[in-house]
């Protein structure tokens, strides 16, 4: 009988664990947890309309450290410098990174596939001190060998940054695949469309999630990034974190707060798109096969 269990009574929810004064306890220390993570983001974003110069006294509304920030070419150009590195070393670990999982979900067993992997994973576990001693000695390396790079810069930083963030790609990637499976894909092909057409048709909007979960994953490890891009840096490619870290010794301004602001506003803006397309659904959204 429909909706009845295999010995013949109806299915019943299962019972919580706890009673009502358990369940309560927990939703308050998810509050507070949630609470201790959001407050200093929240009290960041107010006091960056704070009137006063003071970072913990509030003095009335004001805008004027937007427009201080305007003014600001040192924390600016860095903002900047940092976005263009964060979109690059993003492309580029999202690129690789996908080929690298797409391989390990797709490929099945072949020659040195636990080689490969454990390779890939390897940038997961390093500490960001290791990465970027060994990505320094690497481009000085190259550089002695080739030439290139003549110096280090926004570059050198960007394919350092995309060298550890495309495992994270990969990770992402192949969760992905390996939870779709294949079997779209097959049949696609029993119905007379090519491997490729069933991969851009199928496989590539399948994939479509992740492929931005993944990007905006590398872009924010780029753009948070201060250890490696430490060793890696030269002259005049300071990023935002290097900039920030540094004015720590002659204290910070409210001029901080307002560029944290947009920043945060950016990064929600780009994780409402990552959710409005994660909604969709690319199997309803697929073309037609021919």
């Amino acid at each position: 009988m429909k909706g009845s269990a295999p010995g013949g009574r109806a299915d019943r929810p299962l019972p919580r664990p706890g009673g009502v004064g358990v369940r309560v306890g927990l939703m308050a220390w998810l509050f507070a947890g949630y609470l201790f993570l959001y407050l200093p983001v929240a009290l960041l974003v107010l006091f960056s309309f704070n009137d006063s110069r003071l970072l913990t006294a509030w003095s009335g509304f004001s805008l004027r450290w937007y427009t201080a920030l305007w003014n600001n070419k040192q924390l600016i150009g860095a903002a900047l410098l940092s976005l263009r590195i964060a979109v690059i070393a993003a492309t580029v670990a999202t690129v690789v990174g996908t080929a690298a999982g797409y391989a390990l979900a797709r490929f099945g067993r072949f020659r040195f596939r636990a080689a490969f992997a454990a390779v890939l994973s390897v940038p997961l576990v390093l500490p960001d001190v290791i990465v970027g001693l060994s990505l320094l000695l690497f481009f000085v390396f190259l550089a002695g060998l080739t030439g290139w790079p003549a110096e280090r810069g926004a570059t050198t930083v960007a394919l350092a940054h995309a060298s550890f963030a495309m495992a994270y790609v990969a990770v992402v990637v192949q969760g992905r695949l390996a939870t779709s499976g294949n079997g779209l894909e097959e049949a696609a092909m029993d119905l007379g469309a090519s491997p490729w057409g069933a991969f851009l048709r199928i496989t590539l909007p399948l994939m479509a999630p992740a492929l931005l979960s993944g990007w905006l994953l590398a872009f924010t490890l780029s753009l948070d990034d201060m250890v490696v891009a430490s060793f890696v840096s030269g002259p005049g490619a300071s990023t935002l974190p290097m900039v920030l870290f540094s004015t720590l010794r002659v204290g910070l301004t409210p001029e901080v707060n307002a560029l944290a602001s947009v920043v945060l506003a950016i990064v929600l803006l780009a994780l409402l798109a990552a959710w409005l397309a994660d909604r969709r659904d690319p199997i309803a959204a697929r073309p037609a096969l021919r």
